[in-house]
């Protein structure tokens, strides 16, 4: 269900970007940009541990709306707020497990003793884009570069880590040791619908609370991808 669901935001938004150029006949002004995005990420975690190592693709998606608010009479630069979702996985070697306190235990899978056929963390985050944007767009000219960059606040509203494998099937929720605020820089550079995008997250995904081999997890997100805009 969730890939199809991806599918299609991706036709909707698609579909708007390449009749922009055909609808937009007017000349406007007083003319805004780019004021919905959409995009998919290859995330990585900076700041790990040793022994904690990433295995195939994790993956984010991104989506939502920032106010353009031109700042200049040309109106190729601007300021912009915007509100936005995101969910982001994390697919590595790290076991989460809880005890019969219900406190979380942090150990790096022992691939001679425990195999496993999944195992990931992931987040559902509402973010709050703010970006300064500099374009070469005009009230006619709809193929531009764009330079945007900015920061970005993330409440993270749920997460859940799971592991398939030998020690059978873990399933959590709600884990308390994840970082419910997280923030970080943004970069968006491209030329008309190609946009590469970089997040470099500040601080790291969880709380001191969790605890691997006595030490805090102090990993950071960082996100590489493409960033499409709309209108």
């Amino acid at each position: 269900m969730k890939q199809p669901l991806i599918a299609l935001v991706f036709t909707f938004f698609a579909t708007l970007m390449f009749s922009q150029e055909i609808t937009s006949k007017v000349v406007d002004s007083l003319y805004k940009e780019d004021q919905f995005y959409i995009g998919t990420t290859y995330n990585v975690l900076v700041g790990k541990p040793n022994d904690l190592k990433q295995n195939s693709f994790s993956l984010g998606f991104h989506l939502g709306f920032i106010k353009d608010m031109p700042i200049n009479k040309r109106r190729n630069k601007a300021i912009g707020i915007g509100l936005g979702y995101s969910t982001n996985s994390y697919i590595q070697n790290m076991l989460i497990q809880q005890d019969n306190s219900g406190n979380f235990n942090y150990s790096i899978i022992d691939g001679e003793t425990v195999s496993f056929t999944k195992n990931k963390f992931s987040e559902h985050v509402i973010e709050l884009p703010i970006e300064y944007r500099w374009r070469t767009s005009t009230t006619t000219t709809y193929k531009f570069w764009r330079i945007y960059t900015g920061f970005k606040l993330g409440y993270v509203f749920a997460n859940r880590s799971k592991f398939k494998g030998s020690l059978g099937e873990l399933k959590y929720s709600n884990n308390e040791d994840f970082n419910n605020v997280q923030y970080g820089l943004t970069l968006s550079v491209g030329y008309n619908t190609w946009n590469v995008f970089v997040y470099y997250g500040l601080n790291p995904i969880f709380s001191d609370s969790a605890q691997l081999n006595g030490e805090a997890l102090e990993m950071n997100a960082v996100k590489i991808g493409l960033m499409f805009y709309v209108l």
